[in-house]
């Protein structure tokens, strides 16, 4: 075994030989199923911490419920990504100076192809440096043949049930990459924009109504004004008509519950084919809808022709400045707006009325309201599930075409007068023109493709062989859990939701557990503007994948966001270490691990029998938490096992005993260390997998290490196999305690290590009496004492006075420290500590401070308070307690 811990060397070593050996396929055909399929990443993308925390979280659960003996599958596979995919290979062509339109569909979709096989694989292999155990001979990719023809299948049967229609309505446009584009790809921003208030003439009359627009090019499309039906200002101009500025079309003025009479002067435009809202009003108004947009969001010939051509933020200037010369721009007023930005061409996004394919998502959505519940499919943390009943109340039709040339191409021909034929083929759609349109008719293909949600809504089930019947759909369908982030529940997990119940009966998932975002250490959202991103990747090459694992399940609270900082990485490596090194201890004692069918060794010295009573406490306490989903408290609870329990106690305990001459207690003595270390490496594996594996392997008894086998497919330790013992855990416990007191007392007042000082005890009850003589030796030895003694009376001079539950204890410390130079070194740091909390209660007292700095510079002045004080009490408490 290595002196040191080297994580890059170890992990390369067994990721490679899992995989080989077929460790993350399923294993156990009697056993009961668990599967989780993984929110599949972009082809395009790279591991970044959201990526790390979520696969992270679910490769514990597998590895858990792997040990359980269950048999698992973790469905991996990536998605085709279609505009992201797209846009990475035009800058490639533009390289070479060519466009997509020029190189033609078919040649470009080869192109595609051959990024896809060259470059698409990147997030896998980052995937597999974080210790992923997908079982990646079953990946899947959303373009391929199989999921393919399962998108096709759904397209055509939702079609040919009603759900899915053509439509002209409302689309967000992305007038630089011309498509329809999905809401989680619309990014709000605020900037610094302008309300121009403008007048719209009354016919007929001297009055006016003024209105007010962020965007007064899309004037040119205003069909009506509306007023609040109780608004008494304008109740008499309600059915009457304004003259449109510039245009001079006469539109009529609305009464609708859209306009807010607290907001402005009362009156709005309505531009349905340029505003959501305003689209909802025309269709309550029945008013109709011009577009003065091309797909290039430039002007149309809807327009009055002084406009026609130009570019909408070139046609603003033009228009301002004709309301103004007019006489019609009553004031121009600055604001921060909000505005929609597409996330991937990074121009404002525009409200388009477009012929579209529409999904009926109203109809699909009640069996997946009605399924969550009834509690088929349950959220963790269950506040999600009111945001998942939010959007499904109030879902709009959803639009799956995209103006793309990369993804599923849409499955409809169009023929003579406007007819269309929805199909699986081409050969089905020609057979069924034929017969309409007979033997010469021609059809052409819609050129549009879906959404890339369309085809991820089927992840659950066509990733396991729909629309075959397979053995592994009717075996693993409805898989387990689900874990993903709050950000797409709507888009995804609703989607998903809808299409299983539809097509498989049944929903697709238990459990759906919701993360929380992984902020910087300040608590900020990580960004590339703010230069605050945090790549996963260095942190695995700095301090090891499993140091990374274990700070994020760590951190991943429910219902919380994660504040990450590289110290608590590197925290975590050192807890490794310290594992590392607790096991280099254990071979240099002749301390191994179990043979498989060993079972729990026999236990009859107290500190023996205290360590398993402890291993069957954190087992349950473990498992409890995987169970319910609390990775944080399952990381903390092996953590402090491992650490203070195991390491920093028990294998301080039995030095002494390892190095007696009593073969049976130190037979004894191995048998418990090697199995409690055996116990550790298997609950911590889900969380630290490499070094976890290195050290099963390392700690086999000779000539055992192929009946052991591999630990990624060993057996979970179960808690109540183990004995549990009160009274070696109350007289262990308190052994620890007092020898912790102690300890803690002779830092506070500066007793030099190597001193050894008497411990007088007064007080004792008979039972902690018995636990001080059974035990002397080894507190003495650990509180570094030169004698523990009961007495009948205490005196407080020249020493430390200390109580452990009714025991008086006082240790003489004249002899090593002066009494009174050590009383004024208290006192005076006491003083500052007071001084420091002081100055931190003033700063929070003053409310411009709490009102104006950063929430993160108030929280830490908060934290800092909150320590100057514990420091101020601990100090003071010290000085009590040192008698003069």
């Amino acid at each position: 075994m290595e002196k040191h811990y080297s994580p890059r060397a170890i992990e390369e070593k067994w990721y490679g030989r899992w995989e080989s050996e077929g460790a993350f396929q399923p294993q156990h055909p009697d056993a009961e199923p668990y599967c989780i399929v993984i929110p599949p990443p972009n082809v395009t993308g790279s591991l970044h911490m959201g990526h790390a925390l979520n696969s992270t979280l679910q490769d514990i659960l597998v590895r858990f419920e792997r040990l359980r003996g269950k048999d698992v599958l973790w469905q991996p596979g990536t998605d085709h990504a279609g505009i992201a995919t797209q846009m990475v290979v035009e800058r490639e062509l533009a390289k070479e100076g060519l466009t997509r339109q020029e190189l033609g569909r078919e040649e470009f979709l080869k192109r595609v192809w051959e990024w896809k096989e060259r470059s698409g694989g990147t997030i896998v292999r980052q995937l597999k440096r974080l210790g992923a155990s997908a079982d990646w001979s079953r990946s899947r990719f959303t373009m391929d043949e199989g999921l393919s023809r399962a998108v096709i299948r759904v397209f055509v049967t939702y079609y040919r049930e009603g759900l899915i229609y053509r439509d002209k309505r409302l689309v967000n446009w992305d007038p630089k990459l011309k498509t329809a584009i999905s809401d989680l790809e619309v990014v709000q921003r605020e900037v610094d924009g302008h309300f121009w208030h403008i007048r719209y003439p009354v016919e007929g009359s001297d009055e006016s109504l003024i209105v007010a627009t962020t965007r007064p090019e899309t004037m040119l499309g205003d069909t009506a004004v509306a007023v609040h039906p109780e608004d008494e200002r304008y109740r008499h101009l309600i059915g009457e008509r304004v003259r449109l500025p510039l245009v001079g079309r006469l539109i009529p003025i609305v009464a609708d519950e859209h306009a807010d009479p607290e907001q402005g002067s009362g009156a709005v435009k309505i531009t349905p084919a340029h505003d959501f809202n305003d689209f909802e009003v025309a269709r309550r108004h029945d008013l109709p809808m011009i577009s003065i947009f091309d797909e290039e969001a430039q002007i149309n010939d809807q327009a009055p022709e002084r406009y026609r051509g130009l570019d909408r933020f070139t046609a603003r200037k033009r228009i301002v400045a004709d309301l103004e010369e007019q006489g019609f721009l009553v004031k121009i007023e600055p604001k921060r707006i909000m505005m929609p930005y597409g996330d991937r061409s990074g121009v404002v996004v525009e409200p388009f009325l477009t012929d579209q394919w529409f999904v009926d998502a109203e109809k699909l959505a009640g069996p997946a309201i009605e399924a969550v519940r009834r509690g088929d499919t349950r959220f963790v943390p269950p506040r999600w599930a009111k945001t998942y009943f939010q959007w499904l109340e109030n879902i709009q039709p959803w639009c799956i075409s995209r103006q793309l040339w990369w993804g599923h191409r849409i499955p409809a021909w169009y023929g003579p007068d406007g007819a269309i034929f929805v199909a699986e083929t081409e050969e089905e759609a020609y057979a069924e023109a034929r017969e309409q349109f007979g033997p010469e008719v021609r059809l052409e293909r819609d050129p549009d493709v879906l959404d890339t949600w369309f085809s991820s809504a089927l992840w659950p089930f066509s990733t396991l062989g729909w629309p075959d019947e397979t053995p592994e759909l009717k075996r693993f369908y409805p898989t387990s859990t689900l874990v993903t982030g709050f950000d797409i529940i709507f888009f995804w997990v609703a989607r998903m939701m809808m299409a299983g119940l539809h097509f498989m009966k049944d929903v697709p998932f238990r459990q759906v557990y919701i993360t929380g975002l992984v902020r910087d250490a300040k608590g900020e959202k990580m960004s590339k503007s703010k230069g605050n991103v945090i790549d996963p990747l260095e942190f695995i090459e700095k301090y090891g994948a499993d140091a990374l694992r274990f700070t994020l399940a760590a951190l991943e609270t429910q219902g919380r966001d994660i504040k990450l900082s590289e110290s608590r990485v590197e925290g975590y490596r050192n807890f490794a270490t310290k594992l590392w090194n607790a096991a280099r201890f254990c071979r240099m004692n002749e301390i191994r691990g179990r043979a498989p069918d060993a079972g729990v060794p026999e236990a009859t010295l107290t500190v023996n029998r205290w360590i398993l009573s402890e291993t069957r406490r954190a087992t349950a306490e473990l498992t409890a938490a995987l169970e319910s989903f609390r990775f944080d408290v399952a990381a903390n609870t092996i953590y402090h096992f491992v650490w203070h329990t195991f390491c920093d106690w028990h294998l301080e305990f039995i030095k002494p005993l390892l190095a007696g001459e009593d073969e049976a207690a130190v037979a004894e003595t191995r048998a418990v260390a090697g199995f409690v270390l055996d116990t550790i490496l298997a609950m911590l594996h889900p969380f630290m997998p490499f070094i976890t594996e290195e050290l099963w392997h390392a700690m086999a008894p000779e000539g055992a290490e192929q009946a052991r086998g591999d630990l990624i497919v060993g057996r979970w330790p179960v808690a109540e196999s183990i004995p549990a013992d009160a009274a070696a855990e109350a007289e262990i416990d308190w052994t620890i305690r007092l020898i912790s007191e102690i300890r803690s007392a002779r830092t506070a007042v500066n007793v030099p290590a190597a001193a050894r000082i008497p411990a007088l005890v007064r007080g004792l009850e008979p039972e902690r009496r018995s636990w001080l003589a059974a035990e002397r030796t080894m507190i003495e030895r650990l509180a570094r004492l030169s004698e523990i003694r009961e007495v009948d009376a205490l005196s407080e001079h020249g020493a430390v006075m200390l109580a452990l539950d009714d025991a008086g204890i006082a240790l003489p410390v004249a002899e090593v420290i002066d009494i009174a130079e050590e009383r004024a070194r208290l006192a005076k740091a006491v003083e500052k500590a007071r001084q420091e909390a002081k100055a931190l209660e003033k700063r929070l007292s003053n409310p411009k401070f709490v009102e104006r700095a950063p929430a993160e510079v108030v929280e830490e002045t908060r934290a800092r308070l909150a320590e100057a004080r514990a420091l101020a009490d601990r100090l003071a408490a010290s000085l009590a307690r040192l008698g003069g």
